[in-house]
């Protein structure tokens, strides 16, 4: 019996072994995998702000609103402080 449980005890010990490391090396390969398409992936352009639609002439409402729209994608992050001035000037100009 105690070389029946010596073999038991070694047959664990052994897949215990053998499971861990294809675990490991399953961890490694997909790391592997990630980081190969992470840096084969072309980076992403950064979305351009749209221009706004050109002001009519002597319409102060229309301008109004497309200053706000100005607003609320400055707000958003969309529009830097710069070309938030440059299209205000746009308008207004």
């Amino acid at each position: 019996m105690p070389g029946l449980l010596r073999g038991v005890a070694r047959t664990a010990v052994v897949a215990g072994t053998a499971t861990a490391v294809s675990n490991r090396v399953s961890r490694r390969q997909q790391g592997r995998w990630a980081q190969q398409e992470y840096q084969e992936a072309p980076p992403q352009p950064a979305p351009a702000a749209p221009p706004p639609p050109p002001a009519p002439a002597d319409d102060m409402s229309g301008r109004i609103d497309q200053l706000k729209q100005l607003g609320e994608l400055k707000a958003q992050g969309v529009l830097t402080e710069a070309e938030f001035e440059e299209q205000k000037r746009r308008i207004l100009g």
